[in-house]
C-alpha cells in the first residue's frame, strides 16, 4: 500500500516537472520570437529613417573635416568667422551650394582666420552631391557619422595621429604624411608630402610646422588646392599633438 503511494506521488511529481518545463520553453520561445520581431522592426526603422545619400553625405561632412569647422551636423560655435550651416540648405540652391564647395569662399586676407578651401579636386562629384543633399535635409543626426574621439593620456603622438585623420589632413597629405593627391595648377603638380627629407629641412623646428597649420599656404583660386588656415579653430594642445605626431614620421 505504502509502495503504490510512492509510486503515485512519483508520477505526479514527473507529471508536474514536464509541464513546468514546456511552460518554460514555450515561454522563451515566445520572448526570443517577440524580441527578434521588435529589434528586427528597430533596425528596419532606424536604416529606413534616412536617405542614403543623406547619410553619405554625413559621413563625407565628417570624413573632410567640415564638422572641425562648421561643427557638428553643421550647428556652428567652433568659431565666430566660420557660419553654421542648419538654414544654409533653405537659402542656397543646389548650384550656389556646389559651387562654394568646389571653389571655396575666396582667399582670408589675415591668415590667423579660418576661410572656406578649395574642395573641388579633392572631393568627387558624387561626394559633393552627397554633401549638398545632407546640407538641404538639414544636416540630420546619421548614426555613426561622428569625429573620432582624439585620446586622453595616450601621449601627444598618439593624439596627433587621431587629430592628422579627424581634422582632414590625410584626405590631402595622405596616410602617413605621404602625399601623392594630385594638384595639377600649382607649381609641384601635387599637395606635398609630410615626411622625408625634403619636409624635415624646410620644416625644420617646432614652430614653423605650427605656424604652416596656423596660417595655412594660400597659393591660388580654385582649381589650385590651398592649405586652409587652422588658426582659430585648433588650440596649442592640438598644434602640439599633430606636431609630435608629424614627427614620428617616415
Amino acid at each position: 500500500m505504502r509502495r503504490d503511494r510512492l509510486a503515485l506521488v512519483a508520477g505526479i511529481v514527473i507529471v508536474l516537472l514536464v509541464a513546468v518545463a514546456a511552460l518554460v520553453g514555450w515561454a522563451a520561445g515566445h520572448y526570443t520570437r517577440d524580441s527578434g520581431s521588435s529589434s528586427a522592426a528597430a533596425t528596419t526603422s532606424s536604416s529606413a529613417s534616412v536617405d542614403p545619400a543623406v547619410a553619405a553625405g554625413a559621413h563625407v561632412f565628417v570624413q573632410f573635416a567640415c564638422a572641425q569647422c562648421h561643427g557638428l551636423n553643421g550647428g556652428g560655435g567652433v568659431s565666430p568667422d566660420v557660419p553654421a550651416l542648419t538654414s544654409v540648405g533653405q537659402q542656397l540652391t543646389v548650384a550656389q551650394l556646389r559651387q562654394i564647395i568646389n571653389h571655396g569662399l575666396g582667399e582670408s586676407a589675415n591668415p590667423t582666420k579660418p576661410y572656406m578651401p578649395v574642395w573641388g579636386a579633392v572631393i568627387s562629384k558624387r561626394q559633393v552631391s552627397e554633401l549638398v543633399a545632407y546640407i538641404r535635409a538639414g544636416l540630420p543626426s546619421v548614426p555613426t557619422a561622428t569625429p573620432p574621439e582624439v585620446p586622453a593620456g595616450q601621449g601627444p603622438a598618439t593624439a596627433g595621429a587621431v587629430l592628422y585623420v579627424r581634422d582632414g589632413c590625410i584626405n590631402c597629405h595622405g596616410p602617413n604624411g605621404l602625399g601623392g593627391v594630385p594638384n595639377p595648377q600649382s607649381p609641384d603638380k601635387a599637395i606635398p608630402p609630410l615626411s622625408g627629407a625634403g619636409f624635415r629641412s624646410e620644416f625644420n623646428t617646432d614652430k614653423k610646422i605650427q605656424d604652416m597649420i596656423r596660417t595655412g599656404s594660400v597659393i591660388g583660386r580654385a582649381p589650385i588646392v590651398s592649405m586652409p588656415h587652422w588658426g582659430g579653430i585648433l588650440t596649442q594642445q592640438d598644434l602640439n599633438a599633430l606636431v609630435a605626431y608629424l614627427k614620428t614620421l617616415k
